[in-house]
Parts: C-alpha cells; structure tokens; sequence
C-alpha cells in the first residue's frame, strides 16, 4: 500500500512539475530539491544526528524557505546565491541544534 501511495505522489508531482515549466524533457528537472527538503527539515526542528521530527515543524521549515526564496527572487538575487543561502540556513540550523544538545 505504501508504495502504491507513493507512485501516486510521484505520478502527481511529475504532472505539475510538467504543467509548471510547459515539459517534462529538462534534464535539470528537480536538481537540488534535494537540499530544499533537508533545509526544511532541519528548520523544521528534526535533528539531523537522528531524533524525533514533526509534520508541522516541517511543514513550518517548507512555509520559511518559500518566504526566504520569494524575497531573495524580489531582490533580483542570482540563483547561484540563492542556493548559497539556503546552506548558510541549513549551516545555522544545525549549530544552534548543536549548541542546544550540548546544554542538555
């Protein structure tokens, strides 16, 4: 059943990634999406050294990296940059984690 679900989720995505950009024959289709889903995850508040993680803190992360993403897009910042940014998050994420497991 699971893995039924998630052909579903896959055939879904592919059919707005499709509608999105007009074709689905980009070999750069999903490239660092990667990154995105780990930076959501991390600013969601999920450990990356293991731990317990929340939907909602995800979905937080998600709402965060689009605002983050929206503004750096309104400012005319490069893509490359924008990447940049997006690890310098992750980057920032993981210390203050650290620094609050080291307290406990």
């Amino acid at each position: 059943r699971v893995y039924t679900l998630m052909g579903l989720c896959v055939g879904l995505a592919a059919i707005v990634q499709g509608m999105r950009f007009n074709s689905v024959a980009s070999q750069q289709t999903g490239v660092f999406y990667e990154l995105y889903a780990i930076a959501a995850v991390v600013i969601g508040g999920t450990r990356l050294s293991g731990g317990k993680g929340r939907v909602w803190g995800t979905v937080v992360g998600v709402m965060i990296l689009a605002v983050i993403t929206n503004l750096l897009i309104l400012m005319n910042v490069p893509s490359e940059w924008q990447d940049f940014v997006q690890g310098v998050i992750i980057l920032i994420a993981v210390l203050i984690q650290r620094g609050q497991s080291d307290r406990t």
